[in-house]
């Protein structure tokens, strides 16, 4: 990388650390382009270098911790050299996850309330950092493993995103109904359901 992509990265760094800094403290709506590069230290010209507005920053921003969370939890799934099903595949990463945000309080709700299907999708597929992983790769991977075929596949992971951030957004900021840890047995008998319902054609 040159002197010069260089500096554009220390730039583009330093805004998305801004602006995630100042709309988990004060919000997305509360915050301005003008705080955003007054606090990272750099020409309101230079933003929009990067970004289309400040929900262009904020949606980016979903994607790239959105990403970091799911490349956390594959590589303890691969490190984990557990022999797991295609279900418990899946839940091992949900555990993962949640284990994360509840760890992360500020990040959870920072996503649950940014989160959207179209933005999650982008986040999927649409890396913005070197960092980043295609977790569709991965996805697409753990479907060819996966002893029968699933039928609608974009409906099953839509429906176990929106069961999870709706139900562990209450269940760890506010306890409600339980607690996360009692939550989880329930949380994830509903996601083997949802798994199964999916259940196709057993694969020769």
């Amino acid at each position: 990388m040159g002197k010069l992509d260089t500096n554009k990265k220390v730039k583009e760094d330093s805004l998305l650390n801004t602006a995630f800094s100042l709309f988990t403290t004060k919000g997305v709506s509360k915050t301005s382009i003008s705080d955003i590069v007054n606090n990272a230290g750099v020409a309101k010209g230079t933003f929009y270098l990067y970004f289309k507005d400040k929900y262009d920053i904020r949606n980016k921003l979903v994607s790239h911790k959105s990403s970091q969370l799911f490349r956390n939890a594959i590589e303890a799934l691969n490190a984990s050299g557990k022999k797991l099903t295609f279900n418990e595949r899946i839940i091992f990463i949900v555990d993962n996850i949640i284990n994360q945000l509840n760890e992360n309080k500020s990040l959870l709700t920072f996503i649950a309330k940014n989160l959207s299907w179209g933005v999650f999708k982008h986040a999927l597929t649409s890396p913005i950092k070197d960092d980043d992983i295609d977790f569709r790769n991965i996805y697409d991977a753990m479907l060819a493993d996966a002893p029968y075929d699933i039928v609608q596949p974009e409906v099953m992971i839509f429906m176990i995103v929106e069961l999870v951030s709706s139900t562990c957004y209450s269940s760890i900021l506010y306890n409600e109904p339980v607690d996360i840890g009692e939550l989880k047995p329930y949380l994830y008998i509903c996601i083997n359901n949802i798994i199964d319902t999916h259940a196709g054609t057993v694969k020769a």
